[in-house]
């Protein structure tokens, strides 16, 4: 059996390959593990190019979790429009943002406390 640690660990995996699988751009990861009354214990961040890129990422990340881990999100939010879609796994929170709503809330800034690690996609 997993400990708590490795089953996130796993669970940023499969987030971040499902990201991957069609070219989610810029994917950084948020440790919010060691900053005060945080809303879980990671935030997974990237971008798409349009809202069908939103979309078939948001589409990616749910099956390669589901199929990997059994695992469905805790709830999901901004589907219909899919400019900034939220994948809520309780423990890990996915962002899915068109580029410039990105750059608009730039999320990253406001938990600049967190320590953050960039994914280098090769593709």
């Amino acid at each position: 059996m997993t400990n708590k640690i490795e089953s996130k660990s796993i669970l940023l995996d499969e987030i971040v390959n499902g990201i991957e699988n069609v070219k989610g751009e810029d994917i950084q990861i948020l440790d919010l593990t060691e900053i005060d009354n945080t809303p879980c214990d990671f935030f997974v961040v990237c971008s798409g190019n349009s809202n069908t890129q939103v979309s078939a990422i948001v589409g990616s990340v749910q099956k390669n979790v589901s199929k990997s881990l059994k695992e469905k999100p805790f709830h999901t939010e901004g589907s219909d429009v899919a400019e900034w879609v939220l994948i809520d796994y309780v423990d890990v929170v996915v962002h899915v943002f068109q580029k410039q709503i990105r750059e608009y809330y730039n999320i990253e800034e406001l938990w600049g406390d967190a320590k953050t690690t960039q994914i280098d996609s090769n593709y």
